[in-house]
């Protein structure tokens, strides 16, 4: 039932309850984050399509916050947000639990060699996220959460809606919930599995108000328009994944990668 009712949420809903919040200017230590000799080449060449100088600033990350970056993976944002709030910030990567099988635990060791390898990471250690609980941080001691296309991957597990009970126990009142994802034209079926990795924006905004959070703001910093989201091989047909295969690059390059929401919430004072 929660499913059919976050399904009906319409555009003009949003829009209602959507603040007007556009992207702020980056701070200098963010600036100097995205130049970081901490960041791989590789990683930089994608800052064309992910933006994340705006994509941060809109969130409105500041030097000297705690922030909790939910599922890091190889650490692309990891590299930015590490250097961007300094030596008097705190990054907690809500990460592999390395007693959960032979993946995490090797997932795990490899985040960790990325952290020991660079004096930059002295603000990061690993939070292992537990199934018992689903805690990404200690209870009300992050200015910030971070979540980068990861909400389809909870849908299909179905832990979606822990996990936003998770980020709003994880941040202080007053703190924010910066979040991007795939977007779904609304005018579409939502599968409740996310099987293309595509998913509405009044559904995320859905599962987000139910764990208490407010919508403050939505941002097109992330907007692609070239993106029909109809891919026999859902999202991960576009770049860098090219799930056709090296004959389709060309094409794909030509669309870029995928449409995203870009959205911010707070959970209240």
């Amino acid at each position: 039932m929660r499913w059919k009712l976050a399904m009906t949420v319409g555009l003009s809903a949003i829009a209602a309850a959507a603040v007007a919040a556009p992207v702020g200017a980056p701070s200098a230590s963010l600036e100097a984050a995205l130049k970081s000799s901490t960041r791989s080449p590789a990683n930089v060449a994608r800052d064309r399509y992910r933006h994340p100088a705006q994509t941060l600033a809109f969130f409105g990350l500041k030097p000297g916050m705690t922030v909790v970056e939910i599922a890091p993976g190889a650490g692309w944002y990891t590299e930015v947000l590490a250097p961007a709030i300094g030596p008097k910030g705190k990054l907690i990567l809500a990460g592999p639990d390395p007693d959960a099988g032979d993946r995490q635990a090797a997932a795990a060791k490899r985040l960790q060699a990325k952290l020991d390898a660079n004096p930059a990471y002295k603000n990061t250690t690993i939070y292992p996220v537990r199934q018992s609980t689903m805690d990404v941080a200690p209870a009300a001691s992050a200015d910030m959460v971070v979540t980068f296309r990861n909400v389809h991957n909870w849908m299909a597990d179905g832990s979606a809606e822990r996990m936003f009970a998770a980020f709003y126990r994880a941040l202080k009142p007053g703190g924010v919930l910066g979040l991007e994802e795939h977007r779904l034209p609304e005018n579409r079926t939502q599968d409740p599995k996310a099987s293309t990795g595509y998913v509405k924006e009044s559904v995320v905004i859905a599962m987000a108000e139910k764990a208490g959070f407010k919508l403050a703001g939505r941002s097109n910093v992330n907007a692609n328009p070239k993106d029909t989201a109809d891919y026999p091989k859902g999202v991960w047909t576009l770049p860098p994944n090219y799930a056709e295969g090296p004959d389709s690059k060309a094409k794909y390059d030509a669309i870029g990668e995928s449409d995203r929401m870009t959205l911010r919430f707070v959970k209240p004072r």
